[in-house]
């Protein structure tokens, strides 16, 4: 693989950081530059990801201060030029704060912070982040929030998934987004979504928490893997 470099954000309480920086580095020819968040600059990245975490201490709400650090600016910017942009996590609540993905994240509906395996199903494997994938794969994949719970208005929902943004949904083993798959009760099971451009993701489960089989799970490898494959042939 051709050598990609990723920029891996860090705000005070990012808590993910290096176990991305460790998924991201398991990759060869890929390079993970950990990017301090009051520094605004990029360094020249080919993708960036916003890890999990509790930036800022999650005060106010999740991601809504991290939203406003000097970096942030850099990676709307560096977004809406069409680069690749992945939130995991307080990574995605920060995403949906900016502006760069639509609706909210709320407190889960059973108001109890979740720490455990959950199962989601590939709704869209077309995009820059699960062109490995098989569209029905369904994965395991760990949580860890409290605040996972996606809400948006009735025609964003229609919206989002008339323009197939949708793109993991909480499911059962056999795929099926039933209720009880919906732990945190997020609207239509989702799990994750994608900007109308395909270029920014995010989702709530950690994929680098099961980017290899010694973790439990391998299931989260194939979205790096689907990034790294993309900017190479680019």
């Amino acid at each position: 693989m051709a050598d990609v470099t990723v920029g891996v954000v860090v705000f005070p309480g990012s808590n993910c950081d290096h176990d991305t920086e460790y998924a991201v580095a398991s990759f060869s020819g890929v390079r993970p530059v950990m990017l301090w968040h009051n520094e605004p600059d990029l360094k020249g990245c080919d993708a960036v990801i916003l890890p999990g975490g509790f930036s800022f201490g999650d005060y106010l709400r999740c991601g809504s201060i991290a939203r406003f650090s000097p970096i942030m600016n850099e990676v709307i910017d560096f977004a809406l030029k069409g680069y690749p942009v992945l939130g995991i996590c307080n990574g995605f609540q920060v995403l949906v704060e900016c502006g760069l993905l639509e609706g909210a994240l709320i407190r889960n509906a059973g108001r109890k912070f979740v720490c455990r395996q959950t199962t989601i199903s590939v709704v869209n494997n077309t995009t820059i982040f699960t062109g490995e994938y098989k569209a029905g794969d369904v994965l395991r994949i760990p949580v860890a929030h409290g605040e996972g719970n996606y809400y948006a208005s009735a025609e964003t929902i229609d919206a989002l998934e008339s323009n197939d943004q949708v793109v993991f949904r909480y499911s059962d083993a056999d795929g099926q987004a039933t209720a009880e798959a919906n732990f945190n009760g997020s609207l239509n099971n989702i799990a994750g979504i994608v900007n109308k451009e395909g270029n920014v993701l995010g989702l709530m489960p950690h994929p680098e928490r099961a980017s290899e089989k010694l973790l439990g799970s391998g299931d989260g490898r194939k979205l790096f893997e689907s990034l790294f494959t993309h900017l190479v042939g680019n």
